[in-house]
């Protein structure tokens, strides 16, 4: 009986592994044509000709800040700063108890506004609407705060005077021609682009002074080191390719631009939502589609955004079990959009794989572990099975992983010291252990607290590095002028 039992467990995980592992490098070959095409695209665009054409839509940057006192100022005056014709700040004061607020309001002269404000998404109570003496660009929004992000986003949203609104984090750092890039996405296709995603990189390890990227280096810690690995390829492989084919299925909550008409549409973010930013896209798409209208989503890989990420342990596993509830929320909520035609491929392929090969995954390969462990207690272990384990487990995804760094070093270059391309080629062989199992038991977590409705999760442990110099930075070395 139980060698039974481990050959169909052995069966179900090779046929499983061998499914991901084919998606995954159909992906790195979509991602990596896709690339060279959008590289082509770029020498055929001249920024400066966006930047005066009348066609370039206006923007909003809408930013929510809550406790933001020590970097506010540094950071809506580089958002200021921006290259970008026709631009507006929105910057939404979610009930900070610090001097946020006064902060902005002493360097920016802000004075009480008569602006009338119309709530078309319900939001917790605005108090006031400040407005600037010397900067007319900036609107201050102060409200109560209602403990989500996604709430103080809908208020900014219901003051925005644009037609696109870009989401952007108060404590990350925007390249000074970001809005100039992510807008050409929306250009190469204005009659249905509703949404665009840009890049989000890894500021740890680099030099900032003054709101301004000095120098680009990997940081030091191994931890963060891996992380620079997955956003790589999250970004240059995942996204990129499902955009390829119109189905991403996410925009960074840290940096995104969205037709503010359709947000409101659908009611807003979503104050309930655990990943407010995945969510956002799902229902849009459900949307859309339900419309039957022409649309894409789209990503544009060279428009960055940097941000710092979790350099201790206990930060980056409140970051990933909360990023497990949300993709699960949204699943869940969504469920009735699977196999269904109305739907198109979203129904039909980007919402099976997202349950089957992203939120499952956590739960078959701990199967994995305890099939190869049961094997060898019962001297069932045969040395195809450790090798079929082993084969899909670790070389698949280590050469996805390469492949993210080789894409990103042959079309950005951002990491130009070839010290930093070879640590990087390193810690993709060295991801999957013990890292690997650390993730995987921080999904499960995610699992079971979003089962059990647990939903306090703690703040992410900041060195300071971007809190004290937030704001925008200008990185036009030779390689980004020629690589985009």
């Amino acid at each position: 009986m139980m060698s039974a039992v481990i050959e169909l467990l052995t069966a179900v995980l090779f046929f499983y592994y061998l499914a991901s592992n084919i998606t995954y490098v159909f992906l790195l070959v979509t991602a990596i044509h896709k690339s060279t095409s959008h590289q082509q695209r770029l020498g055929s665009i001249r920024l400066e000709n966006l930047s005066k054409s009348v066609f370039t839509p206006p923007i909003s940057l809408l930013v929510p800040a809550h406790n933001e006192a020590r970097s506010i100022v540094d950071s809506v005056a580089s958002l200021l700063e921006l290259d970008y014709p026709r631009l507006e700040v929105v910057v939404v004061n979610d009930g900070s108890t610090d001097t946020t607020l006064e902060r902005l309001r002493i360097a920016y002269e802000l004075l009480p506004a008569r602006i009338l404000y119309v709530a078309e998404i319900a939001t917790a109570r605005v108090r006031c609407l400040y407005k600037s003496l010397g900067e007319p660009r900036l609107i201050v929004v102060d409200k109560d705060s209602a403990g989500n992000k996604a709430d103080a986003i809908n208020a900014g949203l219901n003051v925005c005077g644009s037609p696109y609104v870009c989401v952007v984090d108060a404590d990350s750092l925007l390249e000074r021609d970001s809005l100039m890039r992510i807008v050409s996405g929306i250009f190469s296709d204005p009659g249905s682009a509703v949404a665009a995603g840009g890049i989000v990189r890894v500021l740890n390890g680099c030099s900032v002074v003054k709101g301004r990227l000095q120098a680009i280096s990997l940081p030091r810690r191994p931890i963060e080191i891996l992380q620079v690995v997955e956003y790589l390829r999250a970004f240059l492989v995942g996204r990129e390719a499902w955009a390829c084919f119109n189905m991403l299925p996410i925009i960074s909550g840290a940096f995104g631009i969205f037709r503010r008409d359709l947000v409101l549409r659908i009611g807003g973010f979503r104050t309930q939502a655990i990943g407010e930013d995945v969510d956002l896209v799902v229902r849009l798409h459900r949307y859309l589609r339900e419309h039957s209208m022409e649309y894409r989503i789209s990503f544009v890989p060279d428009p960055t955004c940097w941000t710092e990420v979790p350099s201790d342990l206990k930060s980056l596993a409140h970051q990933r079990a909360r990023w497990q509830q949300g993709l699960l929320d949204t699943l869940w909520l969504n469920r009735d959009m699977l196999f269904r035609r109305r739907y198109g491929r979203i129904g039909l392929f980007l919402l099976p794989y997202l349950w089957v090969f992203e939120l499952f995954a956590p739960v078959v390969e701990l199967m994995g572990y305890f099939t190869i462990i049961a094997a060898a207690l019962a001297g069932r272990l045969s040395p195809l099975l450790a090798f079929e384990f082993l084969l899909f487990g670790y070389a698949f995804a280590t050469a996805l992983s390469v492949g993210g760094v080789l894409l990103e070093e042959i079309t950005y270059r951002r990491y130009g010291n070839w010290r930093d391309v070879s640590r990087l080629l390193m810690y993709c062989f060295l991801e999957h252990f013990p890292y690997r199992q650390m993730n995987l038991v921080w999904r499960l977590q995610g699992t079971w607290r979003y089962l059990h409705r647990k939903g306090s999760w703690g703040e992410m442990k900041r060195t300071g590095m971007v809190a004290s110099h937030a704001g925008s930075i200008d990185v036009r070395t030779p390689d980004t002028l020629v690589k985009g």
